[in-house]
C-alpha cells in the first residue's frame, strides 16, 4: 500500500471550504517519541483569554513557537512566539511535504484528559495569512472533532487518529466553525499542532 496514495486525503467538508484529512502521517514510533519530547520540553502556558470583558484562565495549556519571536494576538490577548525548536522543525518539514504548504509559526495546545476542549469558533485573525492554510497535527489520545455551517448549522464530524494530519483551508476559516468537544471516555492527554502562516 502507498502511504502517501493522493487516494487516501479527503475534503471532509461537503460545500464553502475545503478541510483535508490525511489520515496518519507518523508511524506508532514516531508518534510515542514526538508526544513524549513535546509534552516534557516545550513551555506550555495555560492559556488566557479575554471574553465579555473578564480574564479567563483555561485548564488547556498553550504554546507559541515560530520562525522569530512573532507577536500574535488571539482572544484579545497578545502572545509573543518562542523560537522553534528541533523538533518542531522535524514536524513541520513532515507536514510541509505531505500537504504541499509552508509555514512560519505553530500555535500547540495540550488538552490533559477529555475534559477539556475547545468551543466552536474560527480562525480569522487578522495577522493570519488570509484563507492560507492552517495544518493540524495530532499526537496522543484520539479525539472527535466537529464543524459546523456558519449560516445552515450543518454539522461534520471527524475522530482525529494518532499521528493524523488535518488541513483546513481556501474558505474554512470564512463559512465554517469548529470546536473539540469534551468527553468523558478520553481520560490521557492529546498534543495538538496547528501550523500557521503569519503575514508581518
Amino acid at each position: 500500500m502507498d502511504l502517501f496514495s493522493t487516494e487516501k486525503i479527503k475534503n471532509i467538508l461537503p460545500f464553502d471550504g475545503i478541510t483535508n484529512y490525511h489520515g496518519v502521517i507518523l508511524n506508532k514510533n514516531q508518534n510515542k517519541f514526538y508526544y513524549q519530547i513535546l509534552l516534557d520540553s516545550i513551555n506550555w502556558k495555560n492559556d488566557e483569554a479575554i471574553i465579555f470583558g473578564k480574564k479567563i484562565i483555561t485548564k488547556r495549556k498553550v504554546a507559541w513557537y515560530g520562525e522569530s519571536d512573532y507577536s500574535y494576538t488571539y482572544s484579545k490577548v497578545t502572545k509573543t512566539a518562542n523560537i522553534f525548536t528541533k523538533e518542531l522543525l522535524e514536524l513541520k518539514k513532515i507536514v510541509e511535504q505531505e500537504c504541499g504548504e509552508t509555514f512560519n509559526s505553530c500555535l500547540l495546545n495540550l488538552y490533559h484528559s477529555g475534559d477539556e476542549g475547545m468551543a466552536y469558533h474560527s480562525d480569522g485573525e487578522k495577522m493570519l495569512k488570509k484563507n492560507g492554510a492552517i495544518a493540524s497535527l495530532s499526537l496522543g489520545a484520539e479525539r472527535k472533532f466537529s464543524f459546523k455551517h456558519k449560516v445552515n448549522k450543518q454539522r461534520v464530524d471527524i475522530v482525529l487518529e494518532r499521528g493524523s494530519l488535518l488541513v483546513m483551508k481556501k474558505g474554512t476559516q470564512t463559512n465554517w466553525l469548529h470546536r473539540l468537544p469534551t468527553t468523558k471516555k478520553v481520560s490521557s492527554p492529546r498534543i495538538n499542532l496547528t501550523f500557521r502562516t503569519i503575514e508581518l
